[in-house]
């Protein structure tokens, strides 16, 4: 069976030495999550991802979600529970602000145990990780009955929140969408259509569902600026704020999936259902926005997640998994064979993987603390930066990390052999569950048209000239420390390749869309490893001072840290080169075949 255990040890690394998270003791909710109280909240977290959600993640798999002959939907045995226990705990309101019923702990200590619990069960927490996105928009666009009425609930978890965009023949071009929403004559509306996979869309572990509706209004333009936003609750609340009667809304049919199979993707009908806009009229695709961008993030996290409990795994067999001998003479000489990860291949991939991994969550929290900077901060310019980085990185996090998630779990898989295919040793379950990663919440190809298209020219290309600013600098400063010089160089040089792209990008993507088009994919990779290759650096200068300080008996955690950022920068980072070679080469070749060709 799977293990898991969650790496408390490394992200408090990260976010206290690497990040500085104490130097944001001023920001609101940060002196709540410090010191000692920090490590307590990781360490608790674990404890319940390792406990009481992970053994529920295989019985989801299997036993999955079932839909009632009243259209209700019946999830896991194991999930009510689990979820209840997540409930009970806090952790759905752990960095929503205190109005509303949480504990306005900062958001990047939210992302950290995200982590620990979707690598846990990751089809179970996403029916907490659809509240939050609906959370998001009500907090942003509701107006303060909104608020009052809906939001104490979800944070408590006792309800939970759904985004209902796509449609059978409407994914990302919303503009196409026929959802209709006319005025009831009483302040509300009826809302009419339908809309498909939806995750948690119905399910047996929460009092009331708060579905978040786009449609378009009667008598609003076409297109995308005819969209708006609307609460369609399962149930319609009574006079004392109760769920009462049962709304038009219901599950038309569960879908049959690939993996996260515990969670209920569910086609939704609406039948004249009682809506309530959020915002203005027309204004859907801003609201729209502030639950994707939440949920974008969170799916990065689910690739990172997958990642790293795929790897686990895969640490756990190779060290036990005994298959010939070692290329440099037994290493286990009192044994018919060696342990699996003495051989080169074998290693290729562990290291591959923790290499990722450990960069990867270094990134993931460092974005998360300019979600931080951005929404708490009292200073305008550290506002304004941290909004760029936002806007900048969230496609670069999105698309590498749940595409990289995807690829190691396959590479998990590998170590495993034929045992990694065999449903019991649970591999084939997160290369399953890790592939949905890459399309929903905006497929990784439009992830890098948006990076591509639109955050690069934005503000002036502001934010990416910061970047480069930023991480040139780093290298500049530490170009004369020798012992850096294995990180900086490749760094630089990884650095030197995103800036030549960058240009080659400026100088043919607007005379030639295509030109833009076949280089997003490349582009959005290139510029993930550079953000990876510069958390290493980070991470290395970190531990060779605590090294040289004595290490306080931890020598070997940071003796670990320089050997994985070196095959970092020795193995990985050179892939820039890669890209480069082929963003200059255009869209020729891409795009000169007729369509009858193919």
């Amino acid at each position: 069976m799977p293990i898991y255990q969650a790496p408390v040890k490394d992200t408090l690394f990260v976010l206290n030495e690497v990040l500085g998270f104490e130097r944001y003791s001023n920001l609101p909710g940060f002196a709540d999550a410090s010191g000692d109280m920090l490590e307590a909240i990781l360490g608790e977290a674990g404890k319940l991802a390792e406990n009481v959600i992970q053994p529920t993640n295989r019985d989801g798999d299997v036993e999955g979600c079932t839909r009632n002959a009243d259209a209700t939907v019946k999830t896991p045995k194991s999930f009510k529970p689990a979820y209840d226990a997540y409930r009970e705990g806090g952790w759905m309101g752990l960095a929503i602000p205190a109005e509303h019923g949480g504990q306005g702990l900062p958001y990047s200590v939210n992302q950290a145990v995200s982590e620990y619990f979707i690598s846990a069960n990751m089809a179970l927490m996403m029916y907490p990780g659809l509240t939050h996105g609906a959370i998001a928009a009500i907090h942003v666009h509701g107006s303060d009955e909104q608020k009052a009425t809906w939001l104490p609930k979800m944070v408590e978890g006792v309800w939970t929140g759904t985004m209902n965009l796509t449609e059978p023949h409407c994914g990302t071009d919303l503009g196409l969408l026929r959802t209709k929403a006319v005025p009831d004559g009483k302040g509300a509306y009826k809302i009419s259509g339908q809309k498909i996979f939806i995750s948690a869309g119905e399910h047996d572990m929460s009092e009331n569902i708060v579905h978040l509706v786009l449609a378009r209004a009667e008598g609003s333009p076409d297109g995308i600026k005819g969209i708006s936003l609307f609460i369609v609750p399962k149930f319609i609340l009574d006079a004392d704020g109760n769920p009462g009667t049962r709304n038009g809304v219901s599950c038309g049919s569960i879908e049959e999936k690939m993996g996260i199979h515990g969670n209920a993707t569910c086609v939704m009908n609406y039948d004249e259902a009682e809506g309530y806009l959020i915002g203005e009229i027309n204004g859907g695709m801003k609201a729209m926005f502030t639950m994707m961008n939440e949920a974008r993030l969170g799916v990065a996290a689910q690739g990172l997640a997958l990642s790293e409990v795929a790897y686990q795994n895969a640490v756990s067999y190779a060290k036990e998994r005994l298959q010939g001998r070692s290329l440099t003479g037994p290493k286990a000489p009192d044994k018919k064979a060696d342990p699996i990860i003495v051989h080169p291949d074998i290693r290729r991939n562990l290291m591959t993987m923790k290499a990722f991994n450990e960069g990867g969550r270094a990134f993931m929290l460092w974005t998360a603390l300019k979600s931080d900077i951005a929404h708490r901060s009292g200073d305008n310019a550290d506002r304004q930066e941290a909004e760029d980085h936002l806007a900048l990185m969230t496609p670069v996090a999105k698309g590498v990390l749940t595409d990289k998630g995807f690829e190691h779990a396959v590479m998990a898989q590998q170590v495993f052999g034929g045992h990694g295919y065999i449903e019991e040793h649970g591999m084939s379950q997160f290369v399953r569950d890790a592939r949905i990663a890459m399309i929903y919440e905006g497929a990784n190809g439009i992830q890098a048209l948006d990076l591509v298209g639109r955050k690069l020219g934005q503000n002036g290309g502001r934010a990416v000239q910061h970047f480069f600013k930023e991480v040139g600098d780093f290298c500049e400063e530490n170009r004369s420390d020798e012992k850096m010089a294995p990180f900086t160089k490749a760094l630089k040089k990884g650095l030197n390749d995103l800036q030549a792209a960058t240009l080659w990008l400026m100088q043919n993507g607007m005379k030639n869309p295509d030109d833009a088009g076949a280089a997003s994919t490349d582009y959005m990779h290139l510029f993930g490893l550079v953000s990876l290759g510069y958390m290493w650096a980070k991470m290395a200068k970190v531990a060779q001072a605590r090294l040289a300080e004595g290490a306080n008996g931890t020598a070997d955690f940071y003796e670990g840290k320089l050997v994985t950022a070196r095959y970092f920068m020795e193995r990985i980072m050179p892939e820039t080169a890669a890209h480069l070679a082929r963003i200059s080469s255009g869209s020729a070749s891409m795009m000169a075949l007729p369509a009858e060709a193919f």
